[in-house]
């Protein structure tokens, strides 16, 4: 069974920003794994490393630091929604500020996600991808 996205939620801005992240990861991966299968990279290995310079917390965290000034004022109240998220779990490779603000990224990408935001949030992962590839 398929779950169209409106079903999940009327009102993202709701939702608690935690959820929003979760879903954000899950949104954010799918397309890492998408660009680098479409960049050639076929072993499983590579592809694996590779993904991890996008979606480690401090790859996130410098995307987002990145972003700031071109965000729209309801993108930076999500992002302000999931940096003071207060999560049970600690960060496990990453320091707490870029944890928090890896979490903050993904509270954006779930949210536009969810907001059925497409156009603004192919926009965001284009331009976090350039940041990536080009440090």
């Amino acid at each position: 069974m398929i779950i169209e996205r409106d079903t999940l939620a009327r009102d993202p801005k709701l939702i608690n920003p935690l959820v929003l992240a979760y879903l954000g990861d899950a949104t954010y991966a799918h397309y890492v794994r998408c660009h680098l299968i479409t960049q050639g990279i076929a072993k499983p290995n590579l592809l694996h490393k590779t993904a991890n310079r996008y979606v480690a917390a401090k790859a996130q965290a410098t995307i987002l630091h990145h972003l700031l000034p071109s965000l729209t004022e309801e993108e930076m109240a999500q992002v302000k929604r999931g940096r003071n998220a207060k999560s049970g779990s600690s960060a496990k490779n990453a320091n707490i500020v870029d944890y928090r603000h890896a979490t903050a990224f993904e509270a954006l990408i779930g949210y536009l996600y969810l907001n059925g935001e497409d156009k603004r949030l192919q926009e965001i992962i284009q331009q976090a991808f350039a940041i990536v590839e080009g440090e």
